[in-house]
């Protein structure tokens, strides 16, 4: 017999494996020092947002980020969070719908130029390429969906290293989807959290580790997952 304890537990345990699997990957920000990575959700969601503006122009579509050469990619100075990619460059393959009647290549253009842009200057990710494919032609504009909320599983800034990451401008709430917000170990601190999106994410990671690092006894070295990136209202 299942008990109530039982199902909680199981619901909660499910919750928590679904909160992991979408974050997607985490990708690797700034360079093999920086100890900075990023939520592939988190990262899309922006992007998604700085190329959606109105009007006839092309829609981006299904968006992957991967590492562009996995086997050239530079070891992390900086102990990973589980399953995050290697620090590296990065290749992004974007779906595009455009109107009918419009150059292919120039919309193609112009929403490659847009998602680089966005990339290094909004968030910090270091992009060798971007693959633009084209999967459908529309006789009509576009209607743009309303972007979604970003989803925040918040959690309170326990401890010294909490504390610190809690107070860097930037930093909107630590957050708990892979365990506790701040995980420690010999040498070794991991701060997970939520920024905002008037902030550069790169920047805001780098603040975080600096903070943490002079925080804690020992200064230990400071891995960053940013897993949502936040739109003030």
């Amino acid at each position: 017999m299942t008990t109530a304890d039982g199902r909680h537990r199981a619901d909660g345990w499910t919750a928590a494996v679904r909160q992991r699997i979408g974050l997607g990957r985490l990708l690797p920000l700034g360079g093999p020092a920086d100890g900075a990575w990023i939520s592939e959700r988190a990262a899309v969601a922006v992007l998604r947002g700085a190329v959606g503006g109105p009007g006839p122009g092309p829609v981006l579509g299904k968006l992957r980020i991967s590492v562009a050469d996995p086997d050239r990619s530079p070891a992390p100075e900086v102990e990973p969070p589980p399953s995050a990619l290697p620090p590296g460059p990065l290749r992004m393959e974007a779906a595009m719908s455009a109107m009918s009647g419009l150059p292919l290549p120039a919309a193609a253009a112009a929403l490659r130029s847009a998602l680089l842009t966005a990339a290094g200057q909004r968030l910090g990710l270091v992009v060798a390429e971007v693959d633009v494919r084209v999967t459908e032609l529309l006789d009509t504009p576009p209607v743009r969906p309303t972007p979604e909320p970003a989803a925040v599983r918040a959690a309170r800034p326990e401890g010294v290293a909490g504390a610190a990451a809690a107070g860097v401008p930037g930093v909107v709430t630590l957050t708990g989807v892979l365990g506790n917000a701040v995980h420690s170990g010999p040498g070794h601190v991991r701060v997970e959290v939520a920024t905002d999106a008037g902030h550069r994410a790169l920047d805001v990671a780098r603040a975080v580790r600096d903070a943490v690092a002079a925080s804690v006894e020992g200064h230990p070295s400071v891995a960053v997952l940013i897993t949502a990136v936040v739109e003030r209202t």
